[in-house]
């Protein structure tokens, strides 16, 4: 049974083990959960840092206050604990990467190391298309052989490529049981040169999901390139990705910080905290509703979640 509170009125939902499950999973689902009796349930997977950005574990739910376009919400689900993960692990095979691939495996594979059995991942290459080098699995040994099978040649269709993998962890969520934690970890230089999908559709659909996504961009090698429209336009891009879906943008200096940037994404997703929420607003207007979520009771401490969703249309 869960027990959902509402404006003051005591709601309980009779579900089954699975569906239990599936009510916590929700920070990541697309689109929100929706009970039997028409209860919708809006979640948030929330990443809290003090002010140096060491990670913050063990708070308790009244720590948190949410609110959606100014009005404060009850919480209705609330869980700390770490939640199996479902992972696209999407690389960049471009002839870009020729000279970086072979540590980008290595950090690739340090980063599989770190899932446990009930973690899904799949691994994803991407240069003027988009080949899937190993679907979902909590194969280690398979993931591990999908990252070797990466071969940098052609052109990058980074566009293409999120808005590809955004669809399909979608239908993964669809098809998969338990509560899940949902996730796209992006390594690429980070310059579009071959997508027929725009960096606007793509930050559309990312809004509309509820995938937390993580941009690795090495930017060594591109130091001449700051002034150009096509670099300017991909960090604006991972940056946004990033910042509407409580994810990170990371921009190493170095090819060989990858192993601490694969490192502090998989401790991120260990003491992530789900929230869960019915919205006041009940009006089927299909506008978007911005989310904040704040712990007043500490100072110095710097949230990250989905920054809003679209509202259900009549």
């Amino acid at each position: 049974m869960i027990t959902l509170f509402r404006s003051g009125l005591l709601v309980s939902v009779v579900i089954s083990c699975g569906a239990a499950a599936l009510a916590f999973s929700q920070t990541q689902a697309q689109p929100p959960l929706t009970f039997g009796t028409g209860i919708e349930i809006i979640n948030l997977t929330v990443t809290v840092t003090d002010s140096q950005g060491r990670l913050i574990p063990g708070l308790d739910r009244d720590a948190f206050s949410v609110y959606e376009d100014g009005v404060k919400q009850d919480l209705a689900l609330f869980n700390r604990d770490r939640l199996p993960l479902s992972v696209v692990l999407l690389m960049d095979a471009s002839a870009s990467m020729e000279d970086k691939v072979g540590v980008a495996k290595s950090a690739a594979k340090r980063f599989v190391s770190t899932l446990v059995p009930e973690d899904r991942a799949r691994v994803v290459g991407f240069n003027n298309r988009i080949d899937v080098l190993q679907d979902f699995t909590g194969d280690q040994t398979a993931l591990n052989a999908g990252i070797d099978r990466l071969r940098p040649t052609g052109a990058t269709a980074l566009h293409n490529a999120f808005y590809i993998s955004i669809k399909d962890l979608q239908k993964e969520k669809q098809v998969g049981a338990g509560a899940r934690r949902q996730a796209i970890i992006l390594l690429s230089d980070g310059e579009n040169t071959a997508s027929i999908v725009t960096d606007e559709q793509v930050i559309e659909l990312a809004r509309k999901a509820e995938i937390s996504i993580y941009s690795i961009r090495l930017t060594a090698d591109y130091e001449g390139d700051k002034g150009r429209a096509a670099f300017s336009q991909a960090t604006h891009l991972l940056s946004v990705l990033a910042r509407e879906t409580g994810g990170q943008a990371f921009f190493p200096a170095q090819i060989q910080e990858l192993d601490s940037v694969y490192d502090r994404i998989a401790e991120e997703m260990r003491t992530q905290y789900s929230l869960g929420y019915v919205p006041t607003n009940l009006r089927k207007d299909g506008r978007y509703r911005r989310i904040v979520v704040r712990i007043p009771s500490r100072d110095n401490v710097l949230l990250r979640y989905k920054l809003g969703y679209f509202g259900p249309k009549a």
